[in-house]
């Protein structure tokens, strides 16, 4: 029982609603009427009904584009999963409030608001500017040997990314994309998937960061590990609060506060990659009308994503065999979400432009 932290979902998603039905196929219906074959801009056209049925009234509205990352530090990283040391969690944040990272050039060049939040850095940021300060602690446990997480950090950490999302709403940001950074962070989200989906270590473990073989065994062992431990052979009867309050993180709790909130408002939520997505996962398994709201920026090289996204019914926009995080996927793909509402919106009709349509 997690009783903290499902207060806190509980009133994080009270007014959460499916998206709109009706709205999905008058945009169908809507397409059908531009001047191209039917059905000839392909997903284009799945994505712009999506976010027609997410956006409703207000599809025809300018974009507004927000992407918010979250930092924090996994006690998991003493077990040496990573090609990096610890404290480059604390030097990447610093990378991102200097606009040197790959992330503040894709922000740039696409114009999103870039948000940095740190959730659970172990280090202190008095005094820099540009982050948001919302620490609920130094990093979580080591989760091989205890659960990351005590309830009341899971739900503080709930709460930091619900604020991010009423934040989003009031900054005018109808598209979100959401990012991560922690070293340890792909192991905590290989252990979430292989709760969720069944899967094996062996199967849901990747290379992470670019760890050698040698490492990636003893990765491969530490997740399998974390997983027996809690969960047993696999996770099926675990609670989605409970797999993320035993092997998740601050940022992904935070990440999954975001969608419950960013959804409950009708934003469209645009997910990034392996650890992104385990946070969406698990915020699916606790109120299943989210999924509608997710668009999968892109599928990463991590073999846990594809299981993930598979997990999760969603295609990715783009396949790049990226494994970078930051959101970098995510923003990559707002440009083309951006190009299939401009087609929507201003394409002439056949009867507007004096073409004759097809004979069916």
């Amino acid at each position: 029982m997690n009783p903290l932290s499902r207060n806190i979902v509980d009133e994080i998603t009270r007014g959460l609603e499916p998206t709109s039905e009706p709205w999905r196929q008058r945009a169908r219906q809507h397409l059908d009427t531009l001047t191209k074959p039917l059905g000839s801009l392909g997903r284009l056209e799945d994505l712009t009904a999506q976010i027609v049925s997410i956006r409703q009234e207000s599809f025809a509205e300018e974009i507004g584009k927000g992407s918010y990352i979250f930092a924090a530090d996994h006690g998991v990283a003493a077990e040496g999963v990573s090609a990096y040391p610890r404290e480059v969690t604390y030097q990447m944040v610093l990378n991102y409030l200097s606009h040197g990272a790959a992330i503040n050039v894709l922000a740039r060049l696409h114009h999103v608001d870039l948000h940095v939040i740190d959730v659970g850095v172990d280090a202190d940021f008095q005094g820099i500017p540009g982050m948001l300060h919302r620490k609920v602690a130094r990093g979580t446990y080591n989760m091989v040997h205890q659960a990351a997480m005590t309830d009341d950090f899971l739900a503080q950490a709930l709460s930091v990314g619900a604020e991010a999302a009423v934040s989003a709403v009031a900054a005018g940001h109808t598209m979100i994309a959401i990012g991560e950074m922690g070293i340890g962070n792909t192991t905590s989200a290989s252990a979430i998937t292989c709760a969720l989906t069944g899967a094996t270590a062996l199967e849901a473990t990747g290379r992470g960061s670019g760890i050698h073989p040698e490492a990636h065994r003893r990765k491969i062992e530490v997740v399998q590990a974390a997983v027996d431990k809690h969960f047993g052979s696999s996770g099926a009867n675990s609670s989605p609060l409970e797999i993320l309050r035993c092997v998740g993180g601050l940022e992904i709790a935070a990440m999954t506060g975001m969608m419950l909130a960013a959804a409950t408002h009708r934003r469209v939520i645009v997910v990034d990659g392996i650890i992104c997505t385990a946070a969406a996962a698990i915020a699916v398994a606790i109120a299943p009308a989210v999924r509608d709201y997710l668009v999968a920026g892109h599928q990463s090289e991590e073999p846990g994503h594809k299981l993930l996204l598979a997990y999760l019914n969603l295609t990715p926009v783009l396949a790049f065999n990226m494994r970078l995080g930051e959101a970098t996927g995510a923003v990559l793909a707002m440009p083309i979400l951006e190009s299939a509402m401009a087609l929507y919106n201003q394409m002439a009709t056949f009867a507007s432009a004096g073409v004759n349509e097809a004979v069916r």
